[in-house]
């Protein structure tokens, strides 16, 4: 059977109460997680929390989650990401809408974006697949290079390399202070707990960051209804 690479999501996840824009979604497509940057209330003492506060920009949607989309041969919609709460794994996107809901009982922005080069994209299994190989390892707290974890955005910069090793995208000096200068709470405890240093500066990624790529076009946010 030949493995289908693209599904569209307004028919295959009608049971999820999709609604609005066909969104038509490849193997390969990253989904970003974004909230508004007034969305209330923004709190620096968790992780999505200081990732907003450190690499948010004010009027933007705030980008504190990239994820890698697989669609199988039965049009099933798979998520390969990096999270606290399962470390690098691979699960279907209802799981992933469930560990994404907001405290409100509302979904984030979800936006599809994809590799706008054709020879990159045909290779968006490949990447995937490099992905998966990473499966069972766990999250990255110390936001570390080359460690033998990963962190969301980070999983999908080594995932998506060329066969001479070369990263599609770029990493550059982390920030992990908010625009007062300050340290989040969230990265004061975590450092201190792990008696580690802030690795402020360090190469790395993030996803607003990777969300600017100019690699990747949008496809479409993903319309999902507030459950009842």
């Amino acid at each position: 059977m030949r493995l289908k690479t693209a599904v569209l999501f307004s028919l295959m996840l009608a049971p999820l109460a999709w609604a609005g824009a066909q969104v038509r979604v490849h193997t390969g497509d990253l989904l970003f997680v974004g909230l508004p940057s007034d969305y209330p209330p923004t709190d620096d003492t968790t992780l999505s929390g200081a990732i907003s506060a450190a690499t948010g920009h004010k009027g933007e949607i705030h980008y504190i989650h990239v994820a890698i989309l697989e669609v199988d041969e039965n049009e099933q919609v798979w998520v390969v990401d990096a999270t606290l709460k399962h470390g690098v794994d691979r699960h279907p996107f209802d799981t992933f809408l469930v560990d994404f809901t907001l405290k409100d009982g509302t979904y984030p922005y979800l936006m599809v974006m994809r590799l706008k080069n054709k020879k990159n994209a045909r290779k968006a299994r490949e990447f995937v697949e490099n992905a998966k190989k990473m499966c069972g390892e766990g999250y990255d707290l110390y936001f570390l290079p080359d460690n033998g974890l990963h962190y969301c955005s980070e999983l999908v910069y080594d995932a998506y390399i060329t066969p001479r090793g070369r990263h599609l995208f770029h990493a550059a000096p982390m920030n992990f202070k908010s625009e007062d200068g300050t340290y989040p709470p969230y990265w004061v405890q975590l450092f201190q707990r792990l008696n580690r240093p802030v690795p402020q500066g360090v190469l790395g990624t993030n996803p607003n960051a990777m969300s600017r790529e100019k690699r990747l076009g949008k496809v479409g946010a993903l319309a999902v209804r507030n459950r009842p």
